[in-house]
């Protein structure tokens, strides 16, 4: 392996034996990224799985190509060289992070490889001098370009309009499912069930500073708290509701950031300034919530208003009380 980035090599001072040698090695990690999405698609997205193997196929095939042409023109031993030894080449994602990329985006990434591939292949062809290898070269760069066609045809075969339009429902059923629900629940959790102590510690202290520092305290430890349950009663394994991890960051995010938006305006020195601040941004949020009910859990929008306003103004009707009395 050539170590550190400063060993790294140009592009345009490889031979061509080495330019042939990093077209195999990239087909190589290509074809074994492809065959990582279908592995990881394989239970949930099985059409997209197929998809993914296909491709893979395709990139084995175009190896081989390489590899001939390299042992006609090299003989058999090829060089160790890959994209990570080419100084500003292109690289590809660590399968780590791969294995958190939602369906939409794995295919996004796909296309975004294919561009990359037929790039190198025309940079390629034009650095070398023997007509058939530029001629092999000029063709593969071909036919990348057309793998986003070819890949269509491959979605036409695999994820006919019935198997992608389900695959994108439980893909959007996955998402709601992992993100939107546990970050809705926090988000309502955080700014309806701090509004008592924190109005309540505003209208009996009438002091900024420690209306900030409870609201703090509040929406900190509640987020924390609301995270840590989320992702320790379920592991999602029986409920399909996805990865506890994901789902305890969604919801303690959400719930600091639902307290923290009325703790904030506290910042204010003066305390009616920062009180009339904090009420506008609780509307605000109350109204974003009934608009996520909407739009993702399908509530009717008048309703969701209905009930998150008349929560939220009990609560905060409750800590004004208290405060005041």
């Amino acid at each position: 392996m050539i170590p550190g980035i400063a060993s790294r090599r140009r592009f345009s001072d490889l031979s061509e034996q080495e330019i042939l040698a990093l077209a195999i090695s990239s087909e190589e990690d290509d074809a074994r990224i492809y065959r990582t999405y279908a592995d990881q698609l394989k239970q949930a997205y099985p059409a997209s799985a197929a998809l993914f193997e296909a491709m893979a196929a395709e990139e084995d095939t175009h190896r081989r190509w390489l590899i001939e042409r390299h042992r006609t023109r090299f003989g058999e031993v090829i060089p160790l060289i890959r994209r990570d030894h080419v100084a500003g080449f292109y690289a590809r994602r660590p399968v780590w992070l791969m294995q958190n990329l939602g369906l939409e985006r794995i295919r996004a990434e796909a296309e975004a490889m294919e561009r990359e591939a037929a790039d190198f292949y025309t940079r390629a062809a034009a650095r070398t001098t023997d007509a058939e290898t530029r001629k092999l070269l000029g063709d593969l760069a071909a036919a990348e370009s057309r793998h986003e066609a070819k890949a269509g045809d491959l979605a036409e075969e695999y994820l006919g309009t019935g198997a992608r339009g389900e695959e994108d429902r439980a893909a959007h059923r996955q998402f709601i499912l992992t993100w939107v629900q546990p970050g809705l629940a926090g988000l309502m959790d955080g700014s309806v069930s701090t509004l008592a102590p924190i109005f309540a510690t505003a209208f009996a202290t009438h002091d900024p500073r420690t209306t900030l520092l409870v609201g703090l305290a509040a929406s900190v430890g509640a987020g924390i708290s609301m995270g840590f349950t989320e992702a320790a009663h379920d592991d999602g394994v029986l409920s399909g509701r996805g990865s506890p991890v994901k789902r305890g960051l969604a919801s303690g995010l959400m719930t600091a950031a639902g307290g923290l938006g009325h703790a904030l305006p506290y910042l204010i020195s003066d305390f009616w300034t920062a009180t009339a601040l904090a009420m506008a941004v609780v509307f605000v949020e109350l109204w974003a919530i009934a608009w996520i009910q909407n739009r993702y859990m399908e509530t009717p929008f008048l309703r969701a208003a209905f009930q998150v306003v008349l929560g939220g103004a009990l609560v905060f009707a409750s800590g004004v009380l208290i405060g005041g009395g």
